[in-house]
């Protein structure tokens, strides 16, 4: 099935980005000893850097950053101002013995606008985030061998129908694979941060928001549309063989210029 994200347009475009950076990026290792994961370099630039200048593009004004291991050094990177978006920064104290829910949560007060939720070791084509600056989607990929964790199932329309938690196929059923790239209304963000309030309180601080986002949509309230990443390339780096992959997806733009001069058919292997 093809998703054809044109026809869920709406007019409300975003200028706010949420970015999730608190992690150790342990399965970096030893990269990520004295270096935060979202400043691994892929080919001379960092992850990091890549994604505020494709968010510089899209007209993004402001940046809400959750930090937490070796938060100082994103705070030193970015500054307040970076590519003309502001910066804003929220610490998690907890990073190390939480997950992504508990960094998502610590967010609930200084969101008060539309927004989009961007994991931070993600690198990907620019171009992909178009369709992504309205509220209410999700990017979703189809499943390559590579890919783990959560997937969706999605209706003719483009709609998210449910989620899963794992990449293996069931008969009957097309799963995506989630990019970890939202957008929200305020009406969703406000469902979304009361349902991570209750899990919080209830102490699950070890889980992924993605439940919260299932159990809404189970709950028929809330309403996402699938955007489609699978035109162009994006690469999420957990591991060290997955920075090596996107070290061929996204090469050095200026040496590969050089080297077509030389060796117009050369490609990456």
């Amino acid at each position: 099935m093809k998703i054809n994200s044109k026809n869920i347009r709406s007019n409300n475009r975003i200028t706010t980005v949420l970015l999730l950076a608190a992690g150790t990026g342990s399965r970096l290792l030893p990269l990520t000893n004295e270096s935060p994961k979202c400043l691994t370099l892929v080919n001379e630039v960092s992850i990091l850097e890549r994604l505020v200048q494709n968010l510089a593009t899209k007209g993004i004004k402001k940046l809400v950053i959750v930090t937490g291991h070796l938060s100082d050094s994103i705070k030193g990177f970015l500054g307040d101002n970076y590519k003309n978006i502001a910066i804003k920064y929220i610490h998690s104290p907890l990073y190390k013995t939480t997950n992504n829910i508990y960094s998502l949560w610590m967010a609930r007060e200084i969101m008060k606008e539309p927004f989009i939720l961007i994991e931070s070791d993600l690198v990907f084509d620019p171009s992909l985030l178009n369709e992504m600056m309205y509220p209410d989607r999700m990017a979703v990929a189809g499943i390559k061998d590579w890919m783990n964790g959560t997937t969706v199932t999605i209706d003719k329309y483009g709609g998210i129908l449910g989620f899963k938690n794992n990449t293996q196929f069931s008969e009957g059923s097309i799963k995506y694979k989630t990019v970890n790239i939202y957008s929200f209304s305020l009406v969703s963000w406000s469902l979304i941060a009361a349902r991570l309030d209750k899990h919080i309180r209830e102490e699950k601080v070890n889980g992924y928001y993605e439940t919260v986002f299932a159990e809404l949509v189970d709950e028929n309230l809330l309403s996402l549309k699938a955007v489609s990443f699978d035109e162009k390339p994006w690469y999420e780096i957990d591991t060290l063989i997955d920075l090596k992959e996107a070290i061929k997806l996204f090469p050095i733009k200026r040496l590969l210029t050089e080297i077509k001069k030389i060796k117009p058919n050369y490609a990456i292997e």
